[in-house]
C-alpha cells in the first residue's frame, strides 16, 4: 500500500516536471487554476515553505506602476527605481538592498535577465523588455537550497513563464497623468502545425519631474510552439529599445532650503539609452519516468547610461556625470534528464543538469562626460566571461509523509579582462526534509551553499583583486497549512550568511565588497478565498542584518531591509465591476553603519476599479499612491558637493521620491 502511495506521489512529480517544461495554457489543468486562483502555494507543491507560483490571474488583476513590479508578487519583495524608468530596477528582500540584482536570480523562461560584469552593476537585472500580458506565470523561491539554482540565488530566484497560446487576443490602450501612453497588441493562432504567438507594446511617459523623463520604449516578442506536455518545442524572438532622460536621487539638505524643487533635477542630462534582442530555444520530452529537457539561447544587448550623483565633488570644474556603457553577447545551453528508479527498496526521483553560460562585452567602458559627451575615458575593457554548472539531485520517498532532497552542485569560471584570465571554482550541497501533510499542514528543513560572481574586472585587479566567487551559506524552518477551507498560509524562519557584502558606494554610482555579514528572519504568507468573488493576500516579514566581523564604525548593514508588509484586496465578478486595493509597507532601514541615520518608512497604496462595458471590451482605472504620499523610493547616504559648498563635500541623505498620485485609464478590446 505504501509503495502503491509514493509510486503515485512520484508519477505527480514527473508530470508536474512536464507541465513546467511545457509552460502552455493548455497544459495546465483549468480546473487547478479555478481553485487556487492567484496563488499555487498547495500543500505538496513545493520543496520549502518560501517557494511558490504566481497565476497569471493575478498579474492581470493587479495594477503596477512599472513592468520590474512584476517581482513585487513574490512575497516579501519590494521593487522601487532610483533613476529613469529604463533603468533595472532596484530590488530589497530578505534584508538585503539587493541593488539591481545581485543576489536573487531571474529568468524568463530559461534565459538569465542578471547581467554579470555589468557596467553599471554587477547582477543588473532589467525587466523593462518584458509585455506582461504575456506572461503566464511566475515561478519563485527564496534561499540557497535547490540545486538547479547557481549564481545570483543565495536570496531567491523567480522564473517568469511566457504563454504558449492566449485564450484571445488583445488590444489594450492606456493613458495617464504626466503624459503616460502605452499600447500592446496581442494575440496567438495555429501556424505550421503548431501556435503562432505575438505582442507589441509602445510606451511613452514624461512624469512628474521637471525634467520631463521623455520614455520612448518599444517591446516585441514571436513565438512559436508546437507538441504537448508529452513531447514539445519553443522558439521565441524578444526585441526591446529604450530611452529615457533620469531624473537621479537629490540631496535632502538642497530640497530642504529651496535649492531644489522636490521632483527637480540636479543635471538634467542625466538618462540612458539601452536595447535587448534575443533568440531562445526549448524542449521537453516525457517518457516512460523520465523528463528530457534542453533549452539554449543568445542575446544582443547594450546599455548607455549617464548619472550624476556627487555633482561637483570629484570635478568643481566640469562636474561629476559618467557615462557606464556596454556593448554585450550573451549566449547559454542547459539541459537536463529526470528520472525514477527504486534503491534498497526506497523509491527515488532523480535529476542531473548542465547549465553554461558565455558572455562577451567589448567595450565594456566608464567614461567622465559633461551633458553625455565624454571629455575623458576612465577605463575601457573588453571581458570575456565563461561557466559552466554541473548539479545533480535525488528526492527520496522514504514514506508517503517523508521525503528527502540532497543535491550537490559545482561551478567552473573562466574569467578574462583584456587578455589576462583566471578562473575559479565552488561547490555547493543542498538538503531538503519535508515532513507531511499530517492534519493540512507540512514541515520543511532546508540547508544549502551558494554564491554569487563578482565583477571580472575586480576579480582581476592588479592590487587587491576581488574574491572571484563569494560564497554563502542559507538555513530555513519551515510550515505551511491549509487550516480553512480556502486558506494558503506558509510561515518560514530563515537565515543567510555572506561572505562579502555588496554595497552601494556614492561617488562611483556602483557597489563595492565589504566585510562578511549575517541576516536572520521570518515571513508569514496568506492568500485566501474568502468567497469565489473575494480574495484577500496578507504577506508580512522582518529581517535582522549585521556583519559579522566587528567595526569601529559599526556593524549595521546600510539599505539592510528591515520590515516589509503588504496587504491586498481582489473583488471580481460584481455583475459587469471589479477591482482591488493593496497597501504596501516599505520599513525603515539604516543608512550608515552605526545606525546614527535611518530612512524613514514608505507606504504606498494601490487600487483598481474595472467595468466590463460588453463581452470583449473592458475599461479600467488604476490608481497608484492613493493617498498622495511625500515618500522616498530610496535613501542614501553619502558625501556630494553642491556650488558654494566646502572642496571635501557634506554628509548627507539623497533620495528619490515616489511618484505623486497618479491615475491610469486602460481601455481593452479581446478579439
Amino acid at each position: 500500500m505504501i509503495e502503491r502511495s509514493i509510486a503515485g506521489m512520484i508519477a505527480a512529480v514527473v508530470a508536474t516536471g512536464a507541465l513546467a517544461a511545457d509552460e502552455s495554457d493548455a497544459a495546465a489543468p483549468t480546473a487547478r487554476v479555478i481553485v487556487l486562483a492567484h496563488y499555487d502555494n498547495a500543500l505538496g507543491t513545493s520543496d520549502a515553505a518560501s517557494q511558490g507560483t504566481v497565476t497569471s490571474a493575478l498579474i492581470a488583476s493587479r495594477p503596477a506602476l512599472r513592468t520590474g513590479e512584476l517581482l513585487e508578487f513574490v512575497p516579501g519583495m519590494i521593487v522601487t527605481q532610483h533613476s529613469g524608468d529604463g533603468k533595472a530596477n532596484q530590488y530589497f528582500l530578505r534584508g538585503f538592498n539587493l541593488d539591481h540584482g545581485t543576489d536573487f536570480a531571474t529568468y524568463v523562461d530559461a534565459m538569465p535577465v542578471n547581467l554579470r560584469s555589468n557596467a553599471h552593476g554587477q547582477g543588473y537585472s532589467d525587466l523593462n523588455f518584458l509585455i506582461p500580458e504575456l506572461v503566464q506565470r511566475i515561478d519563485y523561491k527564496k534561499g540557497s537550497y535547490y540545486a538547479d539554482e547557481g549564481d545570483f540565488s543565495s536570496a531567491g530566484a523567480a522564473h517568469i513563464r511566457l504563454a504558449d497560446r492566449l485564450a484571445q487576443g488583445s488590444a489594450n490602450l492606456t493613458l495617464g497623468s504626466y503624459g503616460y501612453q502605452r499600447g500592446v497588441l496581442a494575440d496567438s493562432f495555429a501556424a505550421a502545425g503548431g501556435t503562432l504567438l505575438y505582442g507589441l507594446e509602445l510606451s511613452r511617459n514624461n512624469g512628474p519631474w521637471q525634467t520631463p523623463e521623455r520614455v520612448r520604449k518599444y517591446s516585441g516578442a514571436l513565438r512559436y510552439t508546437r507538441g504537448d506536455a508529452q513531447d514539445g518545442y519553443s522558439v521565441t524572438a524578444m526585441a526591446y529599445r529604450n530611452r529615457w532622460n533620469a531624473t537621479d536621487q537629490l540631496p535632502q539638505r538642497a530640497v530642504d532650503d529651496g535649492s531644489f524643487d522636490r521632483y527637480g533635477s540636479a543635471n538634467p542630462s542625466d538618462g540612458g539609452d539601452t536595447s535587448r534582442t534575443s533568440l531562445a530555444w526549448a524542449m521537453h520530452n516525457r517518457g516512460e519516468g523520465s523528463i528530457s529537457e534542453a533549452s539554449a539561447y543568445l542575446v544582443r544587448s547594450s546599455l548607455d547610461l549617464y548619472s550624476d550623483f556627487t555633482y561637483l565633488l570629484n570635478d568643481p570644474v566640469n562636474g561629476d556625470q559618467f557615462q557606464q556603457s556596454e556593448r554585450r553577447t550573451m549566449a547559454g545551453f542547459n539541459a537536463s534528464q529526470t528520472w525514477v528508479s527504486q534503491f534498497a527498496g526506497i523509491d527515488m526521483r532523480n535529476k542531473f543538469g548542465v547549465q553554461t553560460r558565455y558572455d562577451r562585452i567589448a567595450p565594456l567602458g566608464l567614461y567622465h562626460t559633461v551633458a553625455r559627451q565624454r571629455i575623458a575615458t576612465v577605463s575601457e575593457d573588453r571581458v570575456n566571461e565563461a561557466s559552466a554548472g554541473l548539479y545533480w539531485e535525488n528526492t527520496s520517498y522514504w514514506s508517503p509523509t517523508f521525503r528527502s532532497i540532497a543535491g550537490l552542485r559545482h561551478d567552473a569560471y573562466r574569467f578574462n579582462v583584456n587578455g589576462a584570465g583566471t578562473q575559479a571554482h565552488k561547490t555547493s550541497p543542498k538538503l531538503s526534509l519535508i515532513f507531511g501533510p499530517w492534519r493540512s499542514t507540512e514541515y520543511f528543513v532546508n540547508y544549502g551553499a551558494g554564491f554569487h560572481s563578482n565583477d571580472a574586472r575586480g576579480v582581476l585587479k592588479a592590487a587587491d583583486p576581488a574574491t572571484p566567487l563569494v560564497g554563502t551559506r542559507g538555513a530555513e524552518l519551515g510550515v505551511r497549512g491549509a487550516w480553512l477551507p480556502g486558506l494558503q498560509s506558509s510561515l518560514s524562519l530563515w537565515t543567510l550568511d555572506i561572505d562579502s557584502e555588496l554595497v552601494f558606494a556614492g561617488d562611483s554610482g556602483d557597489t563595492e565588497a565589504t566585510r562578511p555579514s549575517r541576516r536572520r528572519g521570518v515571513e508569514w504568507s496568506n492568500h485566501y478565498i474568502a468567497a469565489p468573488w473575494l480574495l484577500f493576500d496578507l504577506d508580512l516579514s522582518a529581517s535582522h542584518a549585521r556583519y559579522r566581523r566587528d567595526d569601529p564604525a559599526g556593524n549595521h548593514v546600510p539599505e539592510a531591509l528591515d520590515k516589509v508588509a503588504s496587504f491586498g484586496v481582489t473583488i471580481k465578478d460584481i455583475g459587469r465591476w471589479s477591482g482591488g486595493f493593496e497597501l504596501r509597507y516599505f520599513g525603515p532601514r539604516p543608512l550608515i553603519e552605526d545606525n546614527s541615520v535611518r530612512s524613514a518608512a514608505t507606504t504606498l497604496a494601490y487600487g483598481r476599479i474595472a467595468w466590463q462595458l460588453d463581452r470583449k471590451t473592458r475599461l479600467t482605472l488604476d490608481g497608484f499612491n492613493l493617498f498622495d504620499r511625500r515618500a522616498s523610493d530610496i535613501d542614501y547616504y553619502y558625501a556630494s558637493r553642491l556650488p558654494g559648498e566646502p572642496a571635501e563635500g557634506v554628509n548627507g541623505v539623497h533620495f528619490h521620491p515616489v511618484e505623486p498620485r497618479t491615475l491610469r485609464l486602460t481601455l481593452s478590446r479581446n478579439f
